[in-house]
């Protein structure tokens, strides 16, 4: 980005989390309803690429289907970014009641028997509320990894949102951020990490949705290294104002193989977990960026005969 565009970025960001939090919440919820239907019908990359990803999650979704579940997933995604500029405004009563969780209990276990949790989820629902809902209902803190974003006020901006919600937030990029996980963890603490989309040189392969992509080796690595808890965690939206999701059941290090090999088993156990999440509320998954490696790589150039 250029200077110019990275205070534009940095602006829009400070005017949603300045404005929108001031907002009655009805006009919040239809002031999203109306940006995330505008951006709809515009029809530009982002919603194209939903679209693309709908279409491995809901294979049999024609184009009239398809067209819907972007609609839906535009409008999930921006009440993602409206509740998102509100949370700092919430009372701790209303943090309270905004999420409920099925299964919990293997959370709260296992945030009692001190041995480490580790939370990993995809780009579902609203995640800042799962985590303040963590640390305001559960009263536990956590740790977490944020990806620095361009421009870095707006990196900066991000950090002192989610530490405000009582997050630790380490950069992704240094090198220190494992060791620090790994150190909260054998000391009992809690990890959370969005964990649905790596694509370096370093993600595990797995198949999503019949395909391959690759996906974070932290969540796994970890586990086996601390002995720490690895739950699947889903979430999604209903017509109330709270957020609905489930933990889902532990994923167990394997007794034998390699680290890489338990690596690989561990982290496509956690791609099924995502995906049963997904199947069944696919229009809460905001995934606006290119996943499957089919996506990424370059197409071979079309033989003598066959078109372009």
């Amino acid at each position: 980005m250029t200077s110019l565009q990275d205070r534009l970025v940095d602006g829009a960001y400070a005017l949603g989390w300045s404005t929108v939090k001031t907002l009655p919440e009805p006009v919040a919820v239809r002031l999203g309803r109306t940006i995330a239907d505008i951006a709809w019908r515009k029809r530009g990359k982002g919603v194209l690429r939903l679209e693309s990803n709908y279409a491995r999650v809901v294979p049999d979704a024609g184009p009239e289907r398809l067209a819907e579940l972007s609609r839906a997933g535009m409008r999930s995604y921006l009440r993602y970014w409206m509740e998102s500029f509100r949370l700092p405004a919430w009372s701790r009563e209303r943090v309270r009641t905004g999420f409920d969780p099925r299964d919990a209990h293997y959370l709260t276990d296992g945030i009692a028997s001190d041995r480490g949790v580790i939370l990993a989820l995809p780009h579902m629902g609203n995640w800042d509320l799962a985590g303040a809902w963590v640390t305001t209902k559960l009263e536990t803190p956590f740790t977490t990894v944020a990806e620095r974003l361009k421009p870095e006020s707006l990196y900066d901006r991000f950090v002192a949102y989610r530490e405000g919600l009582g997050m630790e937030v380490l950069p992704h990029s240094g090198g220190t951020a494992f060791g620090t996980l790994a150190r909260r963890l054998r000391d009992g603490g809690l990890v959370c990490l969005v964990a649905e989309r790596d694509l370096s040189a370093s993600g595990v392969e797995v198949k999503f949705f019949g395909e391959a992509t690759r996906m974070p080796a932290g969540p796994a690595l970890l586990a086996q290294q601390t002995g720490a808890l690895l739950l699947p965690v889903t979430l999604w939206y209903d017509d109330s104002p709270v957020m609905q999701g489930r933990v889902h059941p532990p994923v167990e290090v394997p007794e034998t193989g390699t680290r890489a090999e338990k690596t690989s088993v561990m982290t496509q156990a956690l791609a099924d977990a995502f995906a049963t999440g997904i199947s069944d509320h696919p229009e809460d998954w905001h995934m606006l960026q290119r996943l499957w490696l089919a996506d990424l790589e370059p197409r071979p150039a079309p033989s003598d005969g066959e078109r372009p």
